[in-house]
């Protein structure tokens, strides 16, 4: 009966840190879609449309070491609910921008909301390895929960897209803000409820690593993982911008929100597709093949005229389904998805292979280099100067200079060349 209900209490803590795997990708998704609003609202040129999702990541660099000391300080589920608590408060500063109409006011929330994500993301992983018990069911687990994630993803653009329309402002797409504050309202009362195991604290050893892991392949990952989380977002981002406003072609904001969903959903696909594989191919190969050809779909976007035309399924405003006529080089940008789906993860196994005991505080280092994901799309920002096509395309220049680094790290940059090192 003990054993029973064990199982039982695990299941649903399992659940749990699923849910809040899912609250990740959507909170953080809000980021694309809202950047039209800023655009639109507040006539920002096409880089401080992205100054939201930099917000939301540059809190990353600041709270990648403290939520490891948080979850050593107080354990991970009062981490997690304490995680709960100040996403609300950053999403609900994010909805008293659209009532004030202040761009400001809502950097800050996405800022605030930031820190709720980088904590959630410091607990949901060890906790899903742990719960599954390690080695590969674990890993089993917390791609079940990424599979989540990317769901959660697929879904955000789609709505609000379809909340808001092309012409989007905070204060219309708001109701996108109301759900995730409900489901973070439903995620702390669940979390409260359940018992979740606290696995035990290991023993400090008194050695302090600081920042000095003598790897070369560890600084080149680290490099990777900022790049590879600048390009994730990058791509799906501009695709909604240049979608909804350009000189050739406008699709629409429902429509761009359900094609920048489809590659989200490709990327759903495509971490499956990794973890069925997962035994059989290296991480090695799964990155360079994924590389490799991410940066023939990303070449031929920018070099196929806009004018050559083929058909997506996307969802109308109305919610029914329909093939799309789009042009090819969104189709290509989208496919991206498939390819970007087991980057975090073989770049991740590539960069702490051989680390002892130093893969904890590689670990941590790796969370505050998540920020990537804010820098390279201000970046793309920068170089998509215009509002029009061939500017927004161009700047998929800076999605394939950071490919071309993943293929080099994939090739090159990963191998341990300092075996040397004593790890124990």
């Amino acid at each position: 009966m003990t054993t029973q209900k064990k199982q039982g209490g695990n299941i649903a803590a399992i659940i749990v840190m699923i849910i809040l795997f899912g609250m990740i990708s959507f909170v953080t998704g809000l980021g694309g879609p809202f950047a039209n609003a800023l655009k639109n609202e507040f006539q920002a040129p096409n880089w401080q449309s992205q100054l939201g999702t930099f917000c939301n990541f540059l809190a990353y660099l600041f709270m990648g070491i403290p939520s490891g000391m948080l979850l050593k300080k107080i354990g991970y589920k009062k981490t997690a609910l304490a995680a709960i608590l100040v996403g609300i408060v950053g999403v609900g500063i994010q909805y008293t921008s659209g009532q004030v109409s202040s761009f400001g006011v809502y950097l800050i929330g996405a800022f605030v909301a930031g820190f709720s994500m980088c904590m959630l993301n410091a607990v949901v992983n060890p906790m899903l390895n742990t719960m599954g018990g390690g080695g590969n069911k674990g890993n089993t687990l917390i791609q079940v929960g990424g599979s989540f994630n990317s769901l959660n993803a697929t879904i955000v653009p789609v709505l609000v897209g379809y909340l808001a329309g092309a012409n989007a402002t905070i204060k219309s797409a708001s109701p996108a803000l109301f759900i995730a504050i409900g489901l973070f309202a439903i995620a702390f009362l669940v979390l409260w409820l359940v018992k979740i195991p606290e696995p035990a604290l290991e023993a400090e050893t008194g050695e302090k690593t600081g920042m000095a892991i003598p790897f070369r392949h560890f600084w080149l990952g680290a490099i990777g993982i900022f790049i590879y989380v600048g390009v994730e977002v990058g791509v799906p981002n501009f695709l909604i911008r240049m979608c909804t406003e350009n000189d050739i072609f406008t699709l629409g904001g429902t429509i761009a929100g359900s094609i920048a969903g489809t590659y989200w959903f490709l990327m759903l696909i495509g971490r499956l597709i990794g973890a069925s594989i997962g035994m059989k191919v290296s991480s090695k190969v799964q990155l360079t093949f994924c590389a490799s050809l991410a940066l023939l779909f990303v070449l031929c976007a920018i070099f196929t005229s806009p004018e050559t035309k083929t058909m997506m399924p996307v969802f109308q405003s109305d919610i029914s389904f329909v093939m799309q006529e789009v042009p090819v080089s969104i189709l290509l940008l989208v496919l991206c998805g498939l390819c970007t789906s087991i980057m975090w993860g073989g770049i991740f196994n590539l960069a702490v292979e051989g680390l002892g005991k130093y893969t904890k505080m590689a670990s941590g280092i790796f969370m505050m280099l998540v920020v990537g994901g804010g820098v390279l799309p201000l970046i793309q920002g920068a170089v998509a100067t215009t509002d029009t096509y061939s500017s927004f395309i161009n700047s998929y220049w800076v999605i394939f200079a950071g490919l071309a680094y993943l293929l080099f790290y994939a090739l090159i940059g990963s191998k341990n060349v300092n075996k040397n090192i004593t790890v124990v």
